[in-house]
């Protein structure tokens, strides 16, 4: 009897295969045969029932049945999963001629973007990239520079003291060319730049700010003169600002430098016929610049009956603001991405 009822089962199930037409059906299917009343789970229960010497017996056949349905079960249901994969992926693909989502990134600043520019044209030149302190010692930021204590030239660098009147921000980069010639000891070719951040009491507005970037140069070896300078400085802005631009010098006053000058390049705007950039006149302030003082080369370790050399100094927002048309500084330290677009267009043109 028992027997005849797992036939039944069996018989039963195979009827029913036939209505497994999906997902649904397929575990409405399995709640049928193993589900906790289903017919399978109940020929188990029946075991109990079935003298000793035929439970291995019938055990044997119960299991028959498991291993059908449980074959079926898995056949089925891979077959139904990989079906409805297959039709998700179909509706779902992705056309690749469409257009893509833009994705809003940003860019390197337009400042670091420029002093990289200006590096790479020195490196190219031979120069090395020298870095410094920004708290400096006065001795480095003035005395060996050839300011000494209570000259007037202090009071116009309007410094920022941290101790005492000996430690501060250091006001221009030159501190680190002290440096470089007192590692040189005296008896090394040094061509330099320094470019970094400096420190000066201002008021912050759309051309001025307590903190600012200088690019800060020199090279000091044998029988070097200002027409070294001058050919170095048409290298440099020609890479800038294009292959038409000239420079011209003219005579000023630096401290530490001796003869010193201006440096102008003509107009890239307007090419000399004078512009809102230019005031007029044709011509664009750029840079101070000049042969090195002897006494700084004196306190630094160089004779200067022996060593000679020029230094040169670029403010690196007003290199930018005249490449780019900028007319605020304060925009190198926003982060609109609109106006970095900006800065990228102008880039590409």
């Amino acid at each position: 009897m028992e027997s005849k009822s797992i036939e039944e089962v069996k018989e039963l199930m195979e009827k029913d295969k036939g209505s497994v037409v999906d997902l649904k059906s397929l575990n409405d299917f399995k709640v049928k045969y193993l589900g906790k009343k289903g017919l399978i789970s109940e020929l188990n229960s029946l075991i109990k029932n079935i003298p000793n010497e035929e439970k291995k017996e019938f055990g044997q056949k119960v299991n028959e049945v498991r291993n059908l349905f449980n074959d079926f079960y898995e056949e089925k249901k891979s077959k139904f999963e990989t079906a409805l994969l297959n039709d998700r992926l179909s509706r779902e693909a992705i056309d690749i001629s469409l257009p893509a989502t833009k994705i809003v990134t940003g860019a390197p600043n337009i400042l670091e973007k420029l002093v990289e520019e200006v590096e790479s044209v020195f490196m190219s030149m031979g120069y090395d990239v020298v870095d410094g302190p920004e708290i400096e010692y006065d001795k480095y930021n003035f005395e060996m520079l050839n300011i000494p204590k209570g000259h007037p030239a202090r009071d116009a660098q309007d410094t920022f003291y941290l101790e005492g009147e000996e430690i501060l921000l250091r006001s221009q980069t030159s501190p680190v060319q002290v440096r470089t010639m007192l590692e040189g000891k005296g008896s090394v070719p040094i061509r330099m730049i320094c470019p970094g951040k400096t420190y000066r009491r201002d008021d912050d507005d759309a051309t001025h700010s307590h903190q600012f970037m200088q690019i800060e140069g020199l090279l000091v070896d044998k029988d070097i003169s200002l027409s070294d300078l001058k050919g170095m400085i048409d290298v440099v802005m020609k890479k800038l600002f294009g292959q038409d631009v000239e420079s011209r010098f003219r005579p000023s006053y630096y401290q530490f430098t001796e003869p010193s000058v201006e440096v102008d390049i003509s107009c890239f705007n307007c090419k000399g016929s004078g512009c809102n950039i230019c005031k007029k006149t044709g011509w664009i302030t750029v840079a101070g610049a000049g042969m090195v003082h002897p006494n700084v080369l004196s306190m630094s370790g160089y004779d200067p009956k022996v060593w000679s050399g020029f230094a040169f100094g670029f403010g690196a927002e007003r290199l930018a603001m005249l490449k780019y048309d900028i007319n605020d500084l304060r925009v190198f330290y926003n982060t609109d991405l609109r106006e970095v677009k900006i800065f990228d267009r102008k880039e590409s043109e």
